[in-house]
């Protein structure tokens, strides 16, 4: 009888490439439960468990790209897990495809990391106790284990023609059921001098792994025990053998990944659930050398709110393009830190105070606080670009609130207000920096970012509102229903009258008192006086406190606001 296919590594892999949703691992494995074919074994439940004693994490980008979310987010847990456990947090560049490197990622990757406070204790820039950091400069090194495997028997050359190799590949899809792997281990029959003799002459080779005949069962602190094997059709044999070195001289990801995290001595590896079916292939490779693995932890893939893969347009842009966009690291770092971890679930964190907007407000040392493994969470992370908002806002308002970042803030804005404004605004001291502070605290709370402040203070920099906006014909509507014409009439003329009873400037304590006092005096509504006033002053829009406001515009320019606004309500 023939034996049934066993579920495969690349089978998963064929399905995250072709599923419209991008699918989290639990999603997958229960996808293939229904297919007679590819039915795995039970999975143990995940035994997620905070490590008690230093971790040794690492982040390892490759310089094919520049920094996006996923890879900061995965910087930032490995970060984290080695300031929470007192551990060490490496930085690894895996620069082994040097076709697909590209000018400039390095660099990117070392300034967006540094730009989210994200600092590393061995790395390319700072060396270390087990460098070269950089994989390009550890090819030897690479070598030397590939040559210990080959002696070992757990690896051989392979002198296969890339004609030879697309023939195989497209042999094994024609199977029934297809096999996905698709080696035939034609050249692990070769005698070991006819191998030395090969490769001594110079023809080009590369380096396979013979995988065994049941890869090993991948134990991940957050999914539990996944047994991934590799699908084979029996009727003609073919073998997993994962090239560990190509003919360039250049490692794989596979083999320089093992072994640097071995001798970089990392304890725990965190990485996207992209990784998860190559994991089975590296735990052969350990079992090969006979080391001791790391931890696991394959974390949610990161999607639009509506399940799909990221694109530009739904957050899938350069950690330095949301910099440069406006957005603070701090914020983005909080942002980020909640995709796939929550400190209420973990066991030994008490629950933490929600904000409003669905967010959690954690500074960099309060996430080291409160970074714990068993507060990983499965399933897809959704990108929510109006949660980064919030955060940002947050974060900006905090910032204006201190003296030097008032003044930062101010001096940024500064260009942007004179650009938008200088041709129409006839109080030129409105730009300066003094005047521009003041109006940079009257928004503290409503900026999302800092470039939102020229379109917000409009009515500020303007010498008159726009009572042809939406908000003020509501107003106008409003008064026409309510029959309160003539109150708001009579208020404006009183409040000019007040406005204008002394020398003096007026305070915020003033105009408070002010306004209660006329409200109850003569029997209006206060949200009454409030509006009037405010139709007065920016036009009925929304924003800036009404007392403040007021008060920056200076008491000349309330004066024209308010009869300007009486000439149109008396209409």
């Amino acid at each position: 009888m023939r034996r049934p296919p066993r579920i495969g590594v690349i089978c998963i892999r064929r399905l995250y490439a072709t599923s419209s949703r991008i699918a989290s691992a639990s999603s997958l494995l229960q996808e293939l439960s229904g297919n007679e074919f590819l039915r795995p074994k039970k999975v143990r439940e995940s035994r997620t468990a905070h490590p008690t004693s230093p971790a040794r994490t690492r982040f390892a980008p490759s310089p094919t790209g520049f920094l996006h979310l996923g890879s900061l987010r995965t910087a930032l847990y490995n970060f984290l897990l080695a300031r929470a456990t007192k551990g060490k947090f490496v930085l690894r560049v895996e620069d082994t495809d040097q076709t697909r490197k590209r000018v400039g990622a390095e660099e990117n990757i070392y300034e967006s990391l540094q730009w989210a406070g994200i600092s590393w204790d061995e790395g390319p820039t700072l060396g270390g106790p087990y460098g070269p950091y950089r994989q390009s400069e550890r090819l030897d090194i690479y070598r030397n284990y590939a040559d210990q495997l080959i002696q070992s028997g757990h690896a051989y050359r392979c002198f296969c023609t890339r004609d030879r190799l697309d023939q195989l590949r497209a042999s094994a899809q024609k199977l029934t059921p297809p096999s996905m792997a698709t080696y035939d281990r034609h050249c692990y029959h070769l005698d070991h001098s006819e191998s030395e003799r090969k490769a001594a002459s110079g023809e080009p080779y590369t380096i396979r792994l013979k995988s065994p005949e049941k890869y090993p069962t991948v134990t991940d602190l957050l999914h539990g025990d996944l047994d991934l094997q590799v699908q084979i059709n029996y009727a003609d044999t073919r073998y997993d053998d994962p090239v560990l070195f190509k003919s360039d001289g250049y490692p794989t990801y596979h083999l320089a990944n093992v072994v640097d995290d071995h001798c970089m001595k990392i304890t725990h590896v965190i990485r996207g659930e992209e990784w998860l079916p190559s994991t089975p292939k590296h735990l052969a490779i350990y079992d090969a050398f006979g080391w001791t693995p790391p931890k696991f932890v394959h974390i949610p893939l990161l999607t639009s709110l509506q399940d799909k893969k990221l694109s530009k347009r739904t957050g899938d842009i350069g950690i330095k393009e949301y910099a440069e966009s406006g957005i603070l690291p701090e914020a983005l770092v909080n942002f980020v830190a909640l995709f796939g971890w929550s400190p209420s679930a973990s066991a030994d964190q008490p629950k933490v105070k929600r904000h409003n907007a669905g967010g959690e407000i954690f500074s960099m040392d309060q996430l080291t606080e409160k970074f714990n493994l068993n507060g990983l969470t499965k399933g897809n992370a959704k990108v929510s670009e109006s949660k980064l908002e919030f955060f940002n806002a947050h974060y900006l308002k905090a910032l204006v609130e201190t003296p030097d970042g008032l003044d930062a803030v101010a001096r940024e804005v500064t260009p942007l207000l004179i650009k938008k404004f200088n041709n129409i605004t006839q109080n030129k001291s409105k730009f300066e920096l003094d005047y521009i502070k003041q109006v940079v605290s009257l928004f503290k709370g409503k900026m999302h970012k800092v470039k939102d402040l020229p379109d917000q203070a409009t009515y500020v920099y303007n010498d008159l509102p726009d009572w042809g906006n939406p908000d003020a014909m509501n107003y106008i509507e409003h008064l026409s229903v309510t029959n309160e014409g003539n109150a708001a009439v009579s208020i404006l003329e009183e409040f000019a009258v007040w406005w204008n009873s002394r020398h003096e400037a007026w305070t915020p304590a003033d105009m408070d008192s002010y306004i209660k006092d006329l409200a109850k005096e003569r029997g209006y509504k206060l949200s009454t006086v409030f509006q009037t006033l405010r139709f007065a002053s920016s036009g009925s829009i929304p924003g800036a406190p009404l007392p403040q406001l007021m008060i920056l515009l200076d008491k000349e320019n309330v004066t024209q606001r308010v009869l300007g606004a009486l000439r149109i309500l008396k209409l």
